[in-house]
């Protein structure tokens, strides 16, 4: 099979197409025919290093959207079964931009059946961070939520989750994006200065760091992405940061909500498994609005 890799770090220009043996199933794991798999700025951290494995052959990509083709013992899914999953890992010599990728049973969900796979590849990965992430904060119904980076992947996911429990959401990003944050359920939208302790609570998916620590009110919350690096706590305010977890049985209702109409998933370019450098490219240029998914 197919699959893109880094075998030295570097720029867009460091990811390889290579041929590799298709991955079979052991216990408790599946095989997915890859239908779409998005790219995310993780994978541009994995090219360029950040999570280390000099030396080696690193596979890239961990979201998916395909077919079960084949299963280890001890699973309820079975060949045929359109599925979406979080292929969760820094350094392996293969994931999920390839023709074939494994993952535990307990990483798969059913695929949504109201959109296409290629919008199916969007939702592991952003939206369970942006889950996770309101799970951290435990927003009430009624309370005032900021999400930075708000026209972002996981802070789109996490404006839209909020929004449907009830929160009030203010959405932190550029004037020209003011109508789609609206669209996605926000109550307000800031392009500018913003209050100091105006918040119940603030999701940090811009990484602003004590910047945006400053608008939560005394004895609020901050919930950062970037695992370890949330701010200290400061006012009463509790701090901390989402670290992803692959949980097929969560991934199924967000999949749920996607059919019901309250999750939009936003593709922004599509591009052949063959052309994941440019896809990298692409993606270093910034602006992108929704995901870039590969297609094998």
């Amino acid at each position: 099979m197919r699959a893109a890799v880094v075998t030295e770090f570097g720029g867009p220009e460091a990811v390889r197409i290579v041929d590799a043996e298709v991955p079979e199933p052991a216990a408790r794991q599946v095989r997915i025919k890859v239908a779409a798999a998005a790219l995310n700025p993780v994978d541009a951290g994995v090219r360029a290093g950040a999570f280390g494995g000099a030396g080696k052959q690193i596979g890239l990509g961990w979201d998916v959207a395909g077919t079960v083709d084949a299963t280890g013992v001890a699973t309820a899914w079975e060949a045929g079964d359109e599925v979406v999953a979080l292929d969760y890992g820094m350094v392996r010599p293969l994931a999920a931009h390839a023709e074939y990728v494994v993952v535990d049973t307990a990483a798969v969900a059913k695929a949504p059946a109201t959109v296409d796979a290629v919008h199916a590849a969007t939702l592991p990965l952003n939206a369970l961070t942006a889950a996770q992430a309101l799970d951290l904060l435990r927003p009430a119904p009624g309370q005032s939520l900021l999400v930075t980076g708000a026209a972002g992947a996981v802070g789109g996911f996490a404006v839209q989750l909020a929004a449907h429990r009830g929160v009030a959401v203010t959405a932190l990003a550029r004037e020209s994006d003011a109508e789609l944050m609206r669209s996605l359920g926000a109550a307000h939208v800031v392009s500018g200065a913003v209050d100091p302790g105006g918040f119940d609570a603030v999701l940090d998916a811009a990484v602003l760091g004590e910047t945006a620590l400053e608008w939560v009110r005394d004895g609020g919350a901050y919930v950062g992405v970037i695992p370890q690096a949330h701010p200290a706590p400061v006012r009463g305010v509790r701090t901390a940061a989402v670290e992803v977890s692959a949980d097929g049985a969560l991934l199924a209702q967000l999949a749920g909500l996607v059919d019901r109409g309250v999750l939009k998933l936003r593709v922004a370019e599509t591009y052949a498994l063959e052309d994941a450098a440019e896809a990298h490219a692409r993606l270093a240029e910034g602006g992108v609005r929704g995901r870039l998914v590969l297609i094998p």
